[in-house]
């Protein structure tokens, strides 16, 4: 079974002016999209062409893994951006009370992560041991790989940020974390997660 391209779950403009759509034309249309093929050919003809991704992701090393994780990375970052959305609410939001303290700590902690993730990573908000916390990822690690459960994640490879912010990465992270967070699908990775 081939590993398809999942569509985004907006319009291409639905997150101007924080994300272009050209932007999303490279890092969609091309660099998510390149983990696709990539994979498929890499796995054609192999016990892993049976595997859904995330069994691949569990499974695999090198190559395999990289493009398998990436793929997975990818679609739960455009999972977890939306415009409009007014912060956390119920469990949510007095888990992120609990766990930080206040909303504004765990931006702050998040952006901070992202920022100081040397060269290309991720920065995450998980949920191990039943509390909430931040960590951050190289290439294309990613915290199922350390038994936690991801909530949210940011894209900190250049090709996310460079065509918008250029070499301004505290920026993109600054815009994304205060205007583009999907709160909704936050709350509903964290019921998940506590099943």
């Amino acid at each position: 079974m081939a590993i398809e391209l999942p569509p985004l779950p907006f319009e291409k403009n639905a997150l101007v002016p924080y994300i272009s759509e050209e932007t999303l034309d490279y890092h969609y249309g091309k660099h998510h999209q390149a983990y696709v093929t990539n994979l498929n050919k890499l796995i054609e003809g192999t016990a892993d062409a049976a595997k859904s991704l995330e069994e691949i992701v569990l499974s695999s090393e090198g190559g395999v893994f990289n493009n398998a994780a990436q793929i997975w990375n990818h679609t739960f970052y455009w999972s977890g951006l939306k415009q409009g959305t007014n912060g956390p609410k119920g469990s949510l939001a007095a888990a992120i009370d609990r766990d930080f303290g206040s909303l504004d700590t765990l931006k702050t902690e998040l952006a901070q992560a992202a920022t100081t993730q040397f060269g290309s990573g991720w920065a995450w908000l998980v949920a191990e041991g039943g509390k909430l916390k931040v960590v951050k990822t190289a290439n294309a690690d990613l915290p199922c790989k350390h038994g936690q459960k991801a909530l949210w994640t940011i894209d900190v490879w250049e090709h996310a940020y460079y065509i918008d912010y250029r070499n301004a990465r505290p920026k993109y992270i600054d815009e994304i974390i205060q205007n583009l967070v999907n709160w909704d699908a936050v709350a509903e990775n964290l019921a998940k997660a506590l099943d």
